[in-house]
């Protein structure tokens, strides 16, 4: 079938690495057969804005059309503010470029859409969908539902673009939680985003051997530090109450780096440590764990369906420090479910599974 996939995360040309979830995704529905076109509106911004926020890299310059290493993609420009503070104007800008998409388009016409990311994208999305009468899916990666749900601005245009959906998909049990408490449609559904990395990084947990608080130790932070919900300082103090107990200690980030660079630092690390206020997943997490990389983690996200009980920890640097020495220590001694479950089999079956119920 055509499907057109909408979404306001997709790698751009100066930020490869930028939304590779989405990427994926529409990587797989190729493979699966389909015929797959991307629209990744984005906002109008000098280049100086993209610093208020490291996700935005690479978005002033991005032009209407581009194409990646795979895909042609077009990136229609609508207006918008910081902080969202004139909502409904930057859902009417989104709205009008739905004459441009079709136009582009040409004769290609789809027979679904699925919107990654709601606000404001959706908005782009239920257009479209009403002039071709087609149905449309959205799926949501945390923020719409932990943070702008919550917005004072966003929150009401969020819940609204979630009923009007065909169905909703949520990435983790623990967004499928919220969706459902707050009742933000009447078909909402769990399928995780693919996580595989290939027979190059692909690793058993791997034991770790030195002098016990003598050796260098590499921690990697798999993630931005610039992004206050990552919570870098709380790592920083925990590399701290390391070093306070014998051990050399080296903490490694993750900025923009194309995804097999990522990959290999997970392999090379002994540990990946996650301290963020917030996560869907993260995907980082069962990244590292594949490529045989221990994970010790604060309670967020999706962490106790996958993780032994005693690498998730409190928010506190002592406390985080413990559940280090202890995947140093012990290794994997979890005898829990494993991560078939967002093998690129299971996740396709899912969504080959809800695409014909939504396209006869």
């Amino acid at each position: 079938m055509n499907i057109l996939v909408v979404s306001l995360l997709f790698p751009l040309l100066e930020n490869p690495n930028r939304g590779i979830f989405v990427a994926h995704h529409v990587n797989d529905l190729e493979e699966a057969g389909h015929s797959v076109r991307i629209i990744n509106p984005l906002p109008r911004m000098i280049r100086y804005a993209e610093t208020s926020r490291s996700t935005l890299k690479g978005v002033a310059r991005t032009p209407k059309k581009y194409s990646t290493t795979r895909h042609e993609v077009l990136s229609p420009k609508f207006i918008d503010f910081p902080d969202h503070p004139f909502p409904r104007m930057t859902l009417n800008s989104v709205a009008r470029k739905a004459k441009w998409v079709i136009k582009n388009l040409g004769s290609w016409k789809p027979d679904i859409i699925l919107c990654h990311t709601l606000f404001p994208s959706a908005q782009l999305a239920l257009t479209l969908s009403k002039e071709w009468k087609i149905p449309w899916i959205g799926i949501v990666h945390g923020h719409d539902i932990d943070v702008g749900l919550q917005h004072q601005t966003t929150g009401r245009h969020i819940r609204s673009l979630a009923a009007k959906a065909g169905g909703l998909v949520c990435v983790s049990q623990s967004l499928l939680e919220k969706a459902t408490m707050e009742q933000l449609n009447e078909n909402i559904l769990y399928i995780p985003c693919r996580t595989e990395v290939g027979k190059d990084w692909a690793r058993p947990m791997k034991p770790w051997k030195g002098r016990w608080r003598k050796e260098t130790i590499d921690i990697l932070f798999p993630s931005d530090p610039r992004r206050l919900e990552k919570n870098f300082f709380l790592a920083l103090q925990t590399g701290e109450e390391l070093e306070r107990r014998g051990w050399k200690v080296g903490i490694t980030k993750l900025q923009h780096q194309p995804h097999d660079v990522a990959l290999d630092r997970m392999l090379t690390a002994d540990v990946t440590l996650i301290t963020s206020h917030r996560e869907s997943g993260p995907l980082t997490a069962r990244e590292s764990i594949l490529c045989g990389t221990p994970v010790v983690t604060v309670n967020v996200g999706d962490m106790r369906t996958f993780l032994p009980p005693q690498w998730i920890r409190e928010y506190d640097a002592i406390d985080l420090a413990d559940g280090v020495e202890e995947a140093l220590q012990h290794g994997w001694t979890h005898d829990g479910p494993s991560l078939a479950f967002c093998s690129k089999e299971e996740v396709m079956k899912a969504w080959t599974s809800l695409l014909e119920q939504h396209v006869e």
